[in-house]
């Protein structure tokens, strides 16, 4: 005869296993992790450099390459074309486009050199796919529209060449939309007048637009105008820190609205507020005044800067943001925008890093963290991946059935 208290102690088994905690390293793994704003196309140039080969970032600054992305299991994200706001000349025009065109290729190339390491991903439903043969998944995106000049025809150059999210502006205004960081003010008080034909032209080509870096009027002239949901790729909260980099509660709630998404940064200076170093900041402004901006300067120039700027750090250490100040920035952006709003864009090699995650490898302690407020699998597949397709998919689909 079967005791009935042996099927009291299975039920309370199974239910035990049913509500046991999530292993939050398994659980990382098994997700679909995209990072929205990798710089590291910044690298692929550097002499001796080797995106296979693990790095350190004590000792080249570099935050991202294969074994460190195996290791913190991210499966990949939008790799960055980024070219500095430089004189808004014909010849600076060009010189950009060139220089961005060159950086595409770098990027291509990273992927046929290694085509059992990454692939190249044109649409939202090619992410997955390529995660599951073992590779990283590699979108393209630009940062600062600069190098399309006054052409918007020359965009559609970029997305035939895989370009699938554009960022308008960095930190100065350009000619195409108003940057949040300009020191001299509003230019066009919003986007200029090619800055909304470009804006027709994403739309119509199947490129999400990203309103980082760029004003709150151009943010507003992005939700009026794109028929498609826009994405902030590396952002955040102004509640949490108010800096013009970041976005307010209300915008931040019509861009839920919208349905985007936020994508939050780990720059430290944009997230919470540090210490001021008078003495790194005099040798930085020297270190500029010798080299100039690093994005002009040769593959050996921008070696030289690079150690320059690692013997500055080590004689006095930059004052880091930590973890829990990006983790209070994600968990803000949450509770105000919701689930399906939210998402990681750390801006690896292009400023990001924080104390307790300073290079991609450390990226499991935010779902970890995520698990501990109680957030699901569920909502951790929306955040580090899920969000970021759906707008992508949203744009793809407006491009095939324009309305």
């Amino acid at each position: 005869m079967t005791r009935p208290y042996l099927f009291l102690a299975a039920a309370v088994l199974a239910g035990a296993c049913a509500h046991a905690p999530e292993d939050p390293r398994k659980l990382h793994e098994a997700l679909l992790t995209l990072d929205s704003h990798l710089d590291t196309p910044l690298d692929l140039e550097r002499p001796g450099w080797d995106i296979m080969q693990r790095h350190d970032v004590a000792d080249d600054l570099s935050q991202v390459d294969l074994p460190r992305m195996a290791e913190g299991g991210l499966d990949g994200g939008f790799f960055a074309i980024f070219i500095g706001q430089g004189p808004r000349t014909p010849e600076g025009k060009a010189k950009a486009f060139a220089a961005a065109w060159h950086r595409g290729e770098l990027i291509r190339k990273m992927v046929a050199d290694h085509p059992e390491a990454f692939a190249l991903a044109l649409r939202a439903d090619d992410a997955a796919p390529i995660a599951a043969a073992g590779k990283r998944v590699v979108f393209v995106s630009i940062e600062n529209a600069y190098p399309l000049g006054d052409d918007a025809a020359k965009l559609a150059r970029f997305h035939q060449a895989g370009v699938r999210m554009l960022g308008l502006v960095h930190f100065t205004n350009n000619d195409i939309a108003d940057s949040a960081t300009d020191l001299k003010g509003a230019e066009w008080n919003g986007l200029s007048p090619f800055g909304r034909t470009l804006v027709a032209e994403a739309n119509r080509l199947g490129i999400v637009l990203d309103g980082s870096h760029a004003s709150d009027a151009v943010f507003d002239e992005l939700l009026r105008l794109s028929k498609t949901p826009i994405v902030l790729s590396h952002s955040g909260c102004r509640a949490v820190y108010d800096h013009p980099r970041n976005i307010d509660d209300a915008r931040l709630r019509r861009l839920a609205a919208a349905g985007g998404v936020i994508r939050i940064n780990s720059l430290g200076e944009y997230i919470a507020k540090l210490p001021e170093i008078p003495e790194r900041a005099a040798a930085l402004k020297a270190l500029r005044a010798t080299y100039g901006a690093l994005d002009d300067l040769p593959p050996e120039r921008r070696a030289a800067f690079r150690q320059a700027y690692a013997e500055i750090s080590r004689r006095y250490p930059a004052p880091q943001a930590s973890i829990d100040d990006v983790m209070r920035q994600i968990l803000h952006a949450l509770e105000v925008a919701g689930v399906d709003h939210v998402g990681i864009g750390l801006d690896w090699d292009g400023g990001g890093g924080v104390a307790g995650m300073n290079d991609v490898s450390r990226i499991p302690e935010i779902t970890a963290r995520l698990l501990a407020a109680g957030y699901g699998k569920a909502d951790l597949e929306k955040i580090w991946g899920g969000n970021l397709l759906r707008v992508l998919r949203a744009a793809e689909t407006y491009a095939a059935h324009p309305v």
